[in-house]
């Protein structure tokens, strides 16, 4: 392994570490206020240590850095853009979690869905970007690199949510048909 790449691995464990550990704490709905100010802390975070990581990983020549970080702006701006809708949905997810009915999972699953088309067509539109002024195998390094954050963020973020179990849809279920019972019966 070269010193280059263990010092990539080195940034992106720290940057996957502190940048999110804020969100972990973060899973009731008492602690929607907290959960929120943490989502905003972890994003301002990630984005100073996102640009260090491949900073670090990438080692432009001055060239190709000169290239590469105005379209890295512009991108990382749209991709800010872009994960508000993210973010959103992972707020609404923890307000109504765990009361979650079945026509609001699906209109989340929906919006992520949404999301995760967008972004590709966003990464397709400046993978062209990049590579008109760097080469193919830079550019792909690059990406492979977005991607490998985004997996880490990713888990961790996920590993902080709540997750929806069969035990819980049971459960909720159960609630539910108490509730038509109840109106039902009130009829």
């Amino acid at each position: 392994m070269r010193p280059s790449d263990t010092k990539f691995i080195l940034l992106t464990i720290l940057f996957a570490t502190f940048a999110l550990t804020s969100i972990c704490n973060a899973q009731t709905q008492e602690q929607q206020t907290s959960f929120d100010s943490a989502i905003e802390v972890a994003r301002a975070n990630m984005q100073a240590d996102k640009a260090t990581i491949v900073s670090a990983a990438m080692q432009f020549s001055d060239q190709e850095g000169a290239a590469f970080w105005p379209i890295y702006r512009e991108y990382e701006h749209q991709r800010s853009t872009l994960d508000d809708a993210r973010v959103s949905v992972i707020k609404e997810y923890t307000e109504k979690y765990p009361k979650l009915t079945d026509a609001e999972a699906k209109d989340m699953a929906e919006r992520m869905f949404d999301f995760d088309s967008r972004l590709a067509t966003l990464k397709k539109t400046y993978y062209k970007k990049f590579n008109k002024v760097l080469p193919a195998l830079t550019v792909t390094k690059f990406f492979q690199l977005d991607r490998r954050v985004d997996l880490l963020v990713d888990m961790q973020l996920e590993s902080s949510l709540p997750p929806l179990t069969n035990a819980q849809f049971a459960e909720h279920a159960k609630e539910q048909a108490k509730q038509s019972e109840t109106a039902t019966q009130e009829q």
